[in-house]
């Protein structure tokens, strides 16, 4: 990493707040106003090798900033590893080689799979923009960060639990419901949040 401090040090919580809120509203909200259509995709997605080849690159990618050299362009978003340090070089070749190869050879779940590295991967700005703040509220971003480390956990390593959740979620309109609304509120509660209380935190 370079001299100065990592970017997710510098996040807020008002703008890291803005795009989680944003993107959990959306989502909820599609899947509340339109559920017919959401279901059809829900269930669909598991297997969709296309989507998966997007996720996953963004997952793959996401990770490699991080080992990134600190010498290059990309220097900024590189993070030091501790004692691991010395395996940034390895990484730097080997997470590219790793993402063609869960591409090509790994097709099935890829969506899922490449989802759950997305949620590992955004939930560490979500935590540093809220660490050692006391802005009201402040404990749905951490909240909200560790349920995404979680359901990552889960999507990488046992896939099937997506397909599984959304054929059983997706069976009955109450549920669905459900799960729809209460995403959608935490997202608009957040996105308040970001808007108004979290200001200049």
């Amino acid at each position: 990493m370079t001299g100065g401090p990592h970017p997710y040090q510098e996040l807020s919580m008002t703008t890291t707040g803005a795009i989680l809120g944003l993107v959990l509203t959306a989502l909820y909200g599609v899947m509340f106003l339109k559920p017919e259509p959401a279901k059809v995709w829900a269930n669909k997605l598991a297997r969709h090798y296309q989507a998966g080849i997007y996720t996953m690159a963004l997952g793959m990618g996401w990770f490699w900033l991080l080992v990134a050299p600190s010498t290059s362009i990309l220097g900024k978003w590189s993070m030091p590893l501790g004692e691991f340090s010395n395996m940034k070089p390895y990484l730097q070749l080997g997470v590219p080689l790793a993402a063609v190869g869960m591409i090509v050879c790994v097709k099935e779940f890829l969506f899922v799979r490449g989802l759950g590295l997305c949620l590992l991967m955004a939930a560490a700005p979500i935590l540093y923009s809220s660490f050692l703040k006391d802005a009201p509220l402040r404990i749905l971003m951490p909240i909200t960060a560790y349920i995404m480390i979680i359901k990552g956990l889960y999507f990488v390593g046992m896939p099937y639990l997506f397909r599984d959740g959304a054929r059983w979620i997706s069976a009955d309109a109450k549920r669905w419901k459900i799960a729809s609304l209460t995403g959608l509120i935490l997202g608009l509660v957040i996105l308040g949040c970001s808007l108004t209380v979290w200001r200049g935190y």
